[in-house]
């Protein structure tokens, strides 16, 4: 994924864990601390919810992630990358807000 392409920025934070997100536009590929999703969070469950903001705005196959996140554990880090999701496409369109809010996100 290249660096040069315009891109959302969020940052999210969750009990010790800081997300700093960046959305590019894409086809829904996810990239945490330089490896693909499924290598940094096993658990379905947590990156089901993790994307959870993507779904709820309908925008999970318009955007590719890249987030690099320090602090806590697996919990933390899945609760802040979506914190910086939310944060990030409240930067690409404001329009989002009302679900976001509507899914407490």
């Amino acid at each position: 994924m290249t660096t040069d392409q315009h891109y959302y920025f969020g940052l999210g934070r969750r009990k010790a864990a800081v997300a700093r997100v960046r959305l590019y536009p894409g086809t829904g590929t996810v990239i945490v601390n330089g490896k693909p999703v499924e290598e940094v969070i096993t658990r379905e469950s947590l990156r089901m919810d993790m994307l959870r903001p993507l779904t709820t705005t309908e925008t999970d196959r318009q955007f590719n992630i890249q987030a690099k996140v320090v602090g806590g554990g697996l919990t933390g880090w899945s609760g802040a990358i979506r914190h910086g999701i939310a944060r990030a496409l409240l930067a690409a369109d404001e329009g989002y807000r009302r679900p976001l809010r509507a899914q407490g996100l």
